[in-house]
């Protein structure tokens, strides 16, 4: 038994808070700055307060929760909060103590209110509390610390720990549910969840409000999520499903335990993977879902609209300003706005005193929630319908009929072109519009009418006129699509490219050609897809959807020829030709590119791909990324060429995949070990570009010493040990702006980590524009492997010269 003036001493260093434990005991609870350190110091348990970053020295006037914390992380990083929705305001006057029934409470004296429980079916209440090196806090039997009978990795809140179950409880038909903070400083349950689909089935769904679901993982196949080939069984810890009678749910591991890693559901909506790298001290997302900010369900609120491109992401529509701005300043937008002059029909003033409401146009954006179909036959009938009734805020009115929108309107995005698009008539107050009489809206539409219909007739008289000339000419205007394209005979483009007797170049898809649209003064290229055997209509409709695609940093297609067994791409010409004439060193006349002119190149690479990936109808991957893809215009402005041809190309994709293999230097290891190939191998194609942009070297070349691994190797050591500058092209003289080199060399070497450490394209591109910060990267895996493959040759070498 322990001596009295130990007792003592013990009980006033627990008061100071100058002894370190990992339990809590029914003698020793916890108070005030008092906490609990698990006993590889990985973790802390104690009082937190998000507006002082964790400080509960001066602990007055600010909300405390009881928190778990990395505690070998000098940022403070929360991982699990108790008291989420009721905070403590003196941590000195509140406890979290083992209670007389065996669980773990935290009481609050100044309220004499338990406000936390465990809440553990327990049959003695002879329980030890301990924090543990997984972050999780266990109440476990204090005579047999294998009785585990509650633990808070089980019960997590936003953020998902190597360990810790996401699933359903069979039995009670609870659900572990992640579920955003309201903010950054405010742990109470915000909108946006992520949830193990209720119905059974192995897929996540992401929630807005416990209600809509905006995302979903996919089912899990025993390997991988569908939708998220991220997260997959053979990812270092790998991601395990377990389903047994009493419960189903998924889990992952860490392969070392040195790594801190978290998942979390973040305050914007979305589910993020984050590690942290002691290099930079900072935490590093790997990958994020969904892919764009705009994807998340009312993420702007109520007459909030989102635009992919803009910083900040959410604005507040045409007459209408953010309705809590302390939020909006936090970076929380879900409270949306509010309306700044109230409607004609909400006010108390006669009609003769004020004047109707009016619509304004809002073209191309994707149209809110909840429609009502309207019964109305005209444009004027639809907007008459929603001024009739008081609680109607905005119309649209197209091919499929009239529909009205009543209260709210949430999920707006702008400068949209996906499913969904269209023109919405915002519904407002008069004085939020210019005045316009019906006069003068009178005169403007005759004249426009008449000046349309005059336009119309000639168009149709010239277009007559051009036809009777030319007769049954080759080149015509593919009517049945409505689209740009071109639809050329064979012979036409035999014409055009005499005879296809200039050739620019060639790959696994075919060759390109030189020609001139009839006039001479159009130039094209005109690419030959060799050894396709796609149907006419199937090859068609393909090339209809990535003609659609305009880009200023993606190569344009211009029409197409599907005649017999030809099958062709016309692409806009691009006169500075490919990147790769510019990386080789052999001829000495060739242009050498300045440093600035490199970089905008490789963002203008980086943008075309994020366009692909994430801003079209359907994700588009290139699949075959190179400097001979890259075409520079006059002004050298980089754009993206051949993408969409694994599309078009379709099942005898196959085919060219086996000749593409013969290409080395930037085909992701996907490729060669069976994963799923997702967008990530165009991240490793052009991390593997980026090297050589900044080098003016091509991959497969040896180091500067000609002696060692491929260039890739020898640079990313370079990288890795901080000597970014070692790599820039010799023939720059050292002429370039440092920050941009150290930038864009370290994010190469995260572009060719193993999939699940590379970012995405979108993340590239806001890396590229000095949005986030770009960290040191570790020495990329795939790479090494690389390196013990010539380490174990050379070995061999050796033995056989002894």
């Amino acid at each position: 038994m322990a001596s009295p003036f130990l007792v003592i001493i013990f009980m006033v260093a627990h008061v100071l808070g100058c002894v370190a434990t990992d339990t809590i005991t029914s003698t020793t609870p916890l108070s005030g700055t008092w906490k609990l350190v698990s006993k590889g110091n990985k973790f802390e348990l104690g009082f937190y307060s998000p507006t002082r970053g964790g400080n509960t020295s001066s602990n007055r006037n600010y909300s405390y929760y009881i928190a778990i914390w990395f505690s070998n992380i000098q940022e403070v990083t929360v991982v699990w909060t108790a008291n989420t929705e009721d905070p403590v305001s003196d941590p000195s006057e509140a406890s979290l103590s083992i209670s007389t029934d065996g669980n773990l409470v935290l009481f609050d004296k100044t309220r004499n209110k338990q406000i936390w429980s465990t809440n553990a079916s327990i049959s003695s209440n002879s329980t030890v509390a301990s924090i543990l090196d997984s972050g999780s806090l266990v109440l476990t039997d204090a005579f047999d610390s294998s009785k585990v009978l509650w633990r808070s990795i089980d019960h997590p809140t936003n953020t998902w720990l190597a360990g810790g179950k996401l699933g359903l409880n069979k039995i009670t038909g609870v659900s572990q549910r992640l579920t955003a903070w309201r903010s950054n400083d405010n742990p109470s349950p915000g909108l946006f969840s992520l949830v193990l689909d209720p119905k059974g089935t192995t897929a996540y769904l992401m929630q807005w409000n416990k209600s809509v679901s905006y995302w979903t993982s996919g089912p899990w196949n025993g390997e991988v999520f569908s939708l998220v080939p991220e997260m997959r069984s053979d990812y270092a810890g790998g991601f395990q499903f377990v389903n047994n009678a009493n419960e189903s749910y998924f889990t992952y591991g860490l392969p070392d335990d040195s790594i801190a890693s978290r998942v979390i559901m973040d305050t914007d909506g979305q589910f993020k993977h984050l590690m942290w790298v002691n290099a930079t001290q900072k935490w590093i997302l790997f990958w994020s879902v969904p892919r764009t900010q705009c994807e998340v369900y009312a993420v702007c609120g109520p007459y909030g609209s989102c635009k992919l491109d803009a910083l900040p992401f959410c604005s507040c529509i045409k007459g209408f300003s953010a309705k809590v701005q302390s939020e909006w300043d936090l970076g929380v937008y879900s409270g949306g706005c509010k309306r700044g002059v109230p409607l004609h029909c909400q006010t108390n003033l006669s009609s003769e005193k004020s004047e109707a409401d009016k619509f304004h146009s809002m073209a191309d954006v994707r149209l809110p929630d909840h429609a009502q179909a309207a019964n109305a036959g005209s444009p004027e009938n639809c907007q008459a319908a929603c001024l009739n009734s008081c609680s109607c805020s905005a119309y649209t009115y197209n091919n499929s009929g009239c529909f009205v929108w009543h209260g709210d309107l949430v999920n707006l995005q702008e400068q949209y072109s996906g499913d969904g698009a269209g023109t919405l008539f915002l519904r407002l107050a008069a004085s939020e519009l210019p005045a316009v009489t019906k006069r003068r809206t009178a005169t403007i539409g005759v004249v426009t009418g008449g000046a349309v219909a005059v336009l119309t007739i000639l168009v149709i008289v010239l277009f007559i006129l051009i036809q009777r000339c030319r007769g049954d000419s080759a080149l015509q205007v593919f009517e049945n699509t409505g689209d740009r394209l071109t639809n050329f005979r064979y012979s036409d483009l035999q014409h055009a490219t005499n005879n296809f007797s200039v050739k620019l170049g060639g790959g696994a898809f075919g060759s390109v050609f030189k020609g001139q649209l009839p006039g001479g003064t159009t130039p094209i290229a005109v690419k030959r897809l060799d050894g396709l055997q796609q149907g006419d209509k199937q090859f068609r409709a393909e090339v209809i959807t990535v003609g659609m695609i305009n880009h200023v940093n993606l190569v344009r297609l211009l029409g197409f020829c599907a005649e017999n067994s030809n099958r062709l791409l016309v692409y806009e010409y691009m006169e500075g030709g490919s990147l790769d004439s510019y990386l080789s060193r052999k001829d000495s006349n060739s242009t050498i590119l300045d440093w600035k002119t490199r970089y905008n190149i490789a963002l203008g690479i980086a943008r075309g791909l994020a366009y692909l990936h994430d801003q079209c109808r359907q994700c588009i991957i290139h699949c075959d990324l190179k400097p001979e893809n890259i075409l520079l215009d006059a002004n050298f402005q980089a754009k993206v060429a051949d993408f969409g041809l694994a599309k078009l190309l379709g099942r005898d994709f196959s085919c060219v995949l086996t000749t593409m293999r013969g290409t080395m230097g930037y085909l992701a290891p996907e490729w060669f070990s069976g994963l799923p190939i997702t967008s990530k191998i165009d991240v490793y194609s052009f991390g593997m570009t980026l090297l050589e942009l900044i080098s003016g070297r091509r991959n497969t070349t040896s180091s500067e010493s000609d002696i060692g691994p491929f260039f890739p190797c020898w640079a990313a050591t370079q990288v890795t040990d901080g000597n970014e500058r070692f790599i820039l092209d010799h023939r720059l003289g050292g002429v370039a702006d440092m920050e941009e080199l150290v930038r864009a060399s370290r994010l190469a070497c995260w572009c060719i980590q193993y999939e699940e450490h590379r970012p995405s394209m979108a993340l590239v591109v806001k890396m590229m524009e000095g949005i986030l910060d770009v960290d040191v990267p570790p020495f990329p895996g795939p790479l090494r492997c690389l390196l013990d493959n010539e380490a174990s040759s050379l070995t061999d070498i050796n033995h056989k010269r002894s």
